[in-house]
């Protein structure tokens, strides 16, 4: 299982999870987010860098050329589009640095989530399901066990108000982590918006390298 810490605000915080060994490493293009970033700092950051973790920019508003400029500023190797953006904006970008995001709570029956995978599996790398109907970071949780009702068709990332606790063996969640190629990790390992906990973002990969061990 894979670990994305995603809000990234400070590059000591960056620097923490390249040295933790964090695998994802995600940053908001978004000005009404309290998580935003400024394209020119991250391409700061990530000037001569080239080890993991893998960057992710996320994107809700921009056009295309908007999102491949960034990228390229950036150095990023994700787009996740966080947004309404449709099959051909995805081509744009390049189906595989594409995490296209879902909301399972949108749709009315596990089949109509299946459906709407279907028609985007052709056009992205990864999905990313995420808790509530639209937008993130809200630090609401979702009922997963519509996971064991669907055919996974692109790796999964898991977002929604995660928590280091998540990996308690009572946690209803973690029944299902078969299931899931990465867990998103963004206010339950934060200090306040934006600023990370080291110590919480240190606990969720010590219980990852003890279920490796297991």
């Amino acid at each position: 299982m894979k670990i994305k810490i995603c809000g990234l605000t400070r590059k000591e915080d960056l620097q923490f999870c390249q040295k933790c060994g964090v695998d994802y490493a995600g940053f908001i293009f978004h000005p009404p987010s309290p998580r935003n970033v400024i394209p020119s700092v991250v391409a700061e950051w990530t000037r001569g860098i080239s080890s993991p973790p893998a960057r992710v920019g996320v994107f809700v508003r921009q056009s295309p050329e908007e999102v491949v400029e960034i990228m390229e500023q950036c150095r990023l190797d994700f787009a996740q589009l966080h947004g309404d953006q449709d099959e051909e904006f995805c081509r744009k970008i390049g189906t595989q640095r594409v995490i296209k995001v879902l909301w399972p709570e949108r749709f009315a029956s596990h089949g109509e989530l299946q459906r709407e995978m279907e028609r985007f599996a052709p056009f992205c790398a990864h999905f990313l399901l995420d808790a509530g109907k639209s937008g993130g970071g809200h630090g609401r949780k979702m009922d997963i066990s519509f996971l064991k009702e669907i055919e996974i068709l692109r790796p999964i990332f898991l977002a929604g108000g995660l928590t280091p606790d998540m990996f308690d063996p009572q946690c209803s969640m973690s029944r299902y982590f078969k299931k899931i190629f990465a867990l998103d990790f963004n206010s339950g390992v934060e200090e306040r918006p934006g600023i990370k906990d080291k110590q919480k973002i240190a606990k969720v990969l010590e219980s990852v390298q003890s279920l490796k061990g297991e």
